[in-house]
């Protein structure tokens, strides 16, 4: 059979056991794919009065190129320190960022039913994060709070880059490599990248990789100008006519990884298959340093195909970058062409979409937030609409292209083998990621009295809480009947607070 084709776990296989994400509009994946599968956006037109209680100066309301919208995390300011084992002050010095992440970090193990103290082998932490604004604007400008801390310990107890991972690996006491990572935009995909490095190299049996950028203030809008990046009209119209920009947005998202030989053998729940990535960085061989490049997204994109050993024609989606510039648009889809023409003269077989047509540009979160909406594209076998499509930005050459944008909710069909998917990302300064995610094995045995047991991981601080998790599992079971849950087990535990 034709390489590519055939459905074979390979060594190099790793399973993404877990996931977890807060974004615009919503607080779980649950809600995540169900927004993404109607076609809701949660970029939004910011009232007056929002604005102006976020703390903006009026003045700026009355500039004409001001653009009230935003994509806002909803409860971004909420934490439950106690459960992580912080005091209110400790909670109030974290950055918000590094809260976020510690919940996705805890939600991603959760979903995956590995609590760290059950498992055995090390779990590695790859992430990064956004600015640390709440540094400057909320603890900085707190002249008694700094001179009864310090600015060492504010600065180390949860507002800084470098701090992001370790404390996660520090609060869940996890042995694996901890690593910070920061490209811009590509952040997020490139720690995918190199948690599943550190899982082939054995440096761990488990990683969490993804990031969170939080944007603050929060609740207010921005000034358009020509030749930037955001959208003048608050729209992102990825790969359409009137593309112009994006709008910003603020979330967190983690994936958890583990070998795929080690997934089957414990009967974890796998969403998808990442088949291979790859990384690079365009170099000086482009317009200038914060512009894209074609040679650059095009050799990363064939790098990975090759590690994943996908022929292009085997790819039936890309989960693009997609921010919805004029210029940028056409770079990334050229590149795609490029790098899929190595193996493929045959057209529009492969759609395409962006996920910031639904909840804007998340930064370095933005890789996380695709991979996850093509995992779940896959585990569904539907393909979600990019939004805000009408017709074709003309400088993309579509009609000679592998591809077409997918504008409406798609049956996913079954061309060759199993269903695959690309998710591509380009940072500011020129590092570029690509994986090829692909869906899961099929269960083998097609009598349900010989499935494994497949364990349902509920555990809340108190028995009340416990209560409302269980009734909101039973919900979605009487919801989602077709689901093969085959022999399930309820592990079922109150916890104490502290971890």
């Amino acid at each position: 059979m034709k390489d590519g084709m055939q459905d074979l776990p390979a060594e190099t296989d790793i399973a993404i056991v877990g996931m977890a994400a807060h974004l615009p509009g919503s607080a779980d994946i649950q809600t995540y794919w169900e927004n993404l599968r109607e076609g809701r956006s949660a970029v939004r037109r910011l009232t007056e009065d929002e604005i102006l209680a976020s703390g903006e100066n009026p003045a700026v309301l009355r500039n004409p190129n001001y653009v009230p919208a935003a994509a806002l995390l909803e409860k971004f300011d909420h934490f439950d320190a106690e459960f992580f084992g912080f005091s209110p002050k400790e909670a109030a010095i974290l950055d918000p960022q590094h809260r976020q992440f510690l919940e996705v970090a805890w939600e991603a193990l959760e979903n995956a039913g590995h609590t760290p103290e059950a498992f055995r082998g090390r779990i590695g932490v790859f992430a990064g994060c956004g600015m640390g604004s709440y540094f400057y604007f909320n603890l900085c400008s707190n002249p008694a709070l700094v001179d009864s801390t310090g600015m060492f310990l504010l600065r180390h107890t949860g507002n800084d880059k470098d701090f992001l991972s370790t404390r996660v690996s520090h609060v869940f006491d996890l042995k694996g490599p901890s690593l910070g990572l920061q490209t811009a935009c590509s952040t997020s995909l490139v720690a995918t990248h190199y948690a599943i490095q550190a899982l082939l190299n054995g440096e761990c049996d488990m990683a969490l990789a993804g990031g969170v950028t939080i944007d603050l203030p929060q609740g207010r809008g921005y000034i358009y100008k020509e030749g930037e990046v955001l959208s003048p009209d608050g729209v992102c119209h990825a790969f359409d006519h009137r593309a112009q920009g994006t709008v910003f947005g603020s979330g967190a998202g983690t994936v958890l990884l583990r070998r795929l030989e080690d997934a089957l053998a414990d009967g974890d729940h796998i969403w998808g298959v990442i088949k291979g990535s790859a990384v690079n960085n365009d170099g000086a061989a482009k317009a200038g340093y914060l512009a894209p490049s074609v040679e650059g997204q095009s050799a990363c994109i064939a790098t990975a195909l090759a590690v994943a050993g996908t022929p292009a024609e085997t790819i039936d989606y890309v989960e693009c970058h997609g921010t919805g510039t004029y210029l940028g648009d056409p770079i990334e889809v050229a590149a795609l062409t490029e790098a899929f023409r190595r193996t493929t003269d045959a057209r529009g077989f492969a759609r395409i979409g962006s996920v910031k047509t639904n909840i804007g540009h998340l930064d370095t979160a933005a890789g996380v937030a695709s991979l996850i909406k093509a995992t779940l594209a896959l585990h569904h076998g539907q393909m979600p609409p990019s939004l805000n499509f009408e017709t074709p930005n003309p400088a993309i050459d579509f009609e000679t292209s592998p591809f077409r944008v997918n504008d409406r909710l798609t049956d996913w069909p079954r061309r060759m083998g199993p269903r695959r998917a690309g998710v591509n990302s380009l940072g500011v300064g020129g590092t570029n990621a690509f994986v090829v995610v692909q869906e899961p094995p099929a269960l083998a045995a097609s009598d349900p009295s010989d499935w494994p047991f497949q364990l349902i991981t509920l555990s809340a601080r108190s028995q009340s809480a416990l209560g409302e998790a269980s009734a909101r599992l039973a919900a979605h079971l009487r919801a989602h009947p077709e689901q093969p849950l085959g022999r399930c087990r309820l592990d079922a535990e109150a916890r104490p607070p502290r971890l």
